[in-house]
C-alpha cells in the first residue's frame, strides 16, 4: 500500500502531512477509507487491507467504492453521500464478503472531510467487522423461530387432543372447541413476546398480547387504546413486559387465584404509558422469589429502548407502569 494515496482529506487535520495521518489511521483497527468525491477510494489503511482481505491496495485504488459490495447494500453506499455531504455521519449495517470470498457483516459511518479553505473534498469512512455479533444475532432468530414452530406445534396439538377425546358428548366438544381456540390465540400472543414482527399500532398490539389470557375468574379489560404507532423496538419491549407480567401472574397472580386484570395506556405529547394494574383474590405473599429473572428481564429490555419501568406493589397485586419518550 502506498500512503501517497492519501490525497483527500489531510488538511483536515492542521499540521499532519499524509505520511504522519496514514500512519495514525494504521493503527486502528477498524477499515478506515478516505473516498473522492467521485465515490471512488481513495485510500485504505493497513488493517482495513487485511481485514477485506486485499492483497495489493492497487487492485482498488480509484475504484468505486461501491463496487466492492454487493447489489443489495450498494443503495446504502451510494446513498450515504448526499447524506454526509451536508454535514452529517451516516451510519448502516451491511453484508460484504472480504476480496478472498469469506462472508463477514460491517458497521458503516461515512462522514465528511475538508480542505484547508472549508470545501467539502471527499467521505471518510469506517467499518467494523461484526460478523460474530451478526452470527449470535441470526443464530438466536433461528432458536427464537423454532421456540415459536415448537410452541405453536404444541398448542395444536393439545387442542386437537381435547377436541378427539370430547367428540361424541355435545357439552364436552363445545368446551373442547372453546378450549382449542382459546388456546390458538395464547400461542399467537405467547410468539408475539419473541417476535421481531409484532404489530407497531397500540390497538392491535395490546389486543393480542392480553386477550387469550382472558377468563370469568380473572377479566381483562382493555380501556379504549388509539391506533397511535410505536416503533419497532418499544414495541418489542411492550411485548416482552406484558408476556412476562401475564405468565407470571398465571402462575402466582389473579389469572391463577382470580382476580382481575387492567390495561390501558396514556398517551401524552412527549410520552407513552402502558399500565397494567393486576388485583388478586388471594392477598400477595412474595414480591419478588428467589432466583426469580423475570423482573430483571424487563428492566434490562426497558432501559435498553430508553424506557422507564416501575412497580407499585400493594396486598391485592401489582400495579406496573412502562413509560416510553417519543
Amino acid at each position: 500500500m502506498k500512503n501517497e494515496a492519501l490525497i483527500v482529506a489531510p488538511h483536515a487535520v492542521s499540521g499532519l502531512s499524509s505520511v504522519a495521518l496514514a500512519s495514525v489511521l494504521d493503527q486502528s483497527v477498524d477499515c478506515v477509507k478516505l473516498i473522492g468525491l467521485d465515490g471512488n477510494i481513495r485510500y485504505m489503511n493497513g488493517n482495513g487491507i487485511c481485514a477485506m482481505e486485499i492483497d495489493d491496495f492497487c487492485a482498488v485504488e480509484g475504484q468505486p467504492w461501491a463496487d466492492l459490495w454487493p447489489d443489495e447494500a450498494r443503495q446504502a453506499i451510494i446513498g450515504s453521500y448526499p447524506q454526509a455531504a451536508t454535514g452529517q455521519t451516516v451510519r448502516f449495517r451491511a453484508f460484504c464478503p472480504t476480496a478472498k470470498g469469506p462472508p463477514r457483516w460491517w458497521d458503516v459511518t461515512v462522514s465528511p472531510v475538508t480542505d484547508n479553505a472549508g470545501d467539502h473534498a471527499g467521505y471518510l469512512s469506517v467499518s467494523r467487522d461484526i460478523t460474530e455479533t451478526e452470527t449470535a444475532r441470526e443464530a438466536l432468530e433461528i432458536a427464537a423461530a423454532e421456540m415459536k414452530h415448537r410452541l405453536k406445534n404444541t398448542y395444536s396439538m393439545i387442542g386437537s387432543l381435547l377436541i378427539g377425546f370430547a367428540k361424541g358428548n355435545a357439552d364436552n366438544e363445545a368446551f373442547a372447541h372453546e378450549m382449542a381456540e382459546r388456546m390458538g390465540a395464547l400461542s399467537t400472543a405467547q410468539a408475539l413476546f419473541v417476535s421481531d414482527e409484532v404489530p407497531l399500532e397500540l390497538d392491535r398490539l395490546i389486543p393480542a398480547l392480553v386477550t387469550p389470557f382472558d377468563q370469568p375468574a380473572c377479566p381483562v379489560t382493555i380501556e379504549r387504546l388509539s391506533s397511535s404507532i410505536v416503533d419497532q423496538g418499544q414495541a418489542n419491549a411492550i411485548a416482552l413486559v406484558i408476556g412476562e407480567l401475564a405468565v407470571n401472574s398465571a402462575k402466582h397472580g389473579a389469572l391463577h387465584h382470580g382476580g382481575n386484570v387492567h390495561v390501558s395506556a396514556v398517551e401524552e405529547l412527549e410520552s407513552l404509558t402502558i399500565l397494567w394494574v393486576e388485583r388478586s383474590n388471594q392477598p400477595v405473599l412474595a414480591r419478588d422469589r428467589t432466583g426469580g429473572q423475570g423482573l430483571r428481564l424487563m428492566e434490562r429490555i426497558v432501559r435498553a429502548r430508553r424506557g422507564i419501568i416501575a412497580y407499585d406493589w400493594d396486598d391485592s397485586g401489582l400495579s406496573v407502569r412502562l413509560t416510553f419518550r417519543r
